[in-house]
């Protein structure tokens, strides 16, 4: 069978699909209308699809009828909260509302690969299953179809993700880290209130907050073995009321970042100690509560590395193939890598010569389409390959 000669037969059709989703975008949690069109576009290729009353998102499955593995290919489906500045004709026509991390992209991938492995069905044994992701943006998205048992009969998963930093067409299948971890915390400071022209008569939470936020990048700087990728960020600073009250409450929010699971398990304590030590030198104290969120996507199943290395060379050639160094970000791709074993990859979207530029997020964002195809044959060859082995 042809991978690369299908998705090439399947340009249009997935281009498309990616237009009428970037035009049709909804966030996270409400994809209703979204999950509605999928289902109509995957029973169109005879898949069984499952959804759920109670959340978006769907689930299709193409049965061989024949023994073997089950692969699952995955994508997200949810928007975000950005006005579209792209110009483009197909723009979104839900005001505040656009596709701008590319998940419009993935699900036209997906649907591409779905056309493809439906055609060479008869070649295929065991199952593919379709999984197309709710809330992926809120970090949590995944947890609701792992919860509910959904994977418990997969062998394997597969995911993609579209990058406004790399070079279209060419396909990044490299083993190791990939995406971080991320954990989100809140720290309390709590101080003593009085004049702002006898600051000796309270304890400023200001001054001790800031001292927190100190002290917290010196475990980065100091502590942290600087071989080892952290980061550790306040995002939100809030606190005091008026210009001459020494203020006595502040609430400091913000994330943590790493690739190590070791370390990951010892920051909570660590960065508690920080913020309670640096607090009290104001005679302040601080509470830190942490949010545990999401764990790192790392390709670390021999196998699988193997079998995506395989797909993509098979189809485009080492020369299709390029370097992506690993990103700080998260995607809760990693929940579902924590069930079964799993590989991630990303596809180029950057184009300059067609002014595509921006990276994702941006109001801007859009992605060379001639990267599309490349991303169906690559999801439609794993998923071969996984089940032919």
């Amino acid at each position: 069978m042809d991978i690369r000669a299908l998705a090439e037969k399947n340009r249009d059709y997935i281009i498309e699909r990616r237009r009428y989703y970037h035009q049709h975008p909804e966030l996270s949690f409400k994809e209703w209308e979204t999950t509605k069109t999928l289902k109509a576009d995957l029973e169109a290729m005879g898949m069984e699809t499952q959804t759920f009353e109670d959340y978006p998102g769907l689930i299709a499955t193409l049965d061989t009828g024949k023994p073997g593995r089950t692969i699952m290919l995955r994508s997200d489906i949810d928007a975000l909260p950005v006005v579209e500045g792209t110009g483009l004709e197909f723009c979104s026509v839900n005001e505040g509302v656009m596709h701008a991390c590319g998940h419009d992209a993935h699900m036209a991938m997906l649907l591409g690969a779905a056309k493809i492995l439906a055609e060479v069905k008869d070649e295929l044994c065991g199952k593919v299953k379709f999984i197309l992701q709710s809330g992926e943006e809120h970090a949590c998205g995944a947890k609701y179809y792992i919860e509910h048992g959904l994977l418990k009969d997969v062998d394997g998963i597969f995911g993609m993700h579209i990058w406004g930093t790399v070079d279209a067409p060419f396909i990044c299948v490299e083993p190791g880290k990939r995406m971080a971890s991320c954990d989100n915390f809140t720290i309390r400071v709590k101080g003593k209130q009085t004049h702002g022209s006898s600051p000796h008569l309270g304890h400023d939470a200001i001054v001790a907050a800031s001292n927190v936020v100190m002290g917290l990048q010196g475990f980065v700087s100091r502590k942290n073995d600087p071989t080892n990728p952290l980061v550790v960020s306040v995002g939100k600073f809030h606190g005091g009321n008026m210009y001459n009250i020494i203020c006595n409450d502040v609430e400091l929010v913000g994330t943590i970042r790493t690739y190590s699971r070791e370390l990951r398990k010892e920051l909570e304590t660590e960065l508690r100690t920080i913020a309670e030590h640096a607090a009290a030198v104001y005679g302040c104290t601080a509470e830190f509560e942490l949010s545990p969120m999401l764990p790192a996507v790392i390709n670390d199943n021999d196998e699988m590395n193997q079998i995506a290395m395989d797909a993509a060379v098979k189809l485009y050639g080492q020369e299709g193939l390029t370097h992506m160094d690993s990103l700080m970000g998260s995607e809760d791709f990693s929940l579902f890598m924590e069930q079964v074993p799993g590989f991630f990859a990303f596809i180029g979207a950057k184009n300059p010569d067609k002014g595509i530029i921006y990276s994702n997020h941006h109001e801007k964002f859009t992605v060379d389409e001639d990267s599309l195809e490349r991303g169906a044959a690559l999801a439609a060859q794993f998923a071969v390959d996984f089940l032919n082995k």
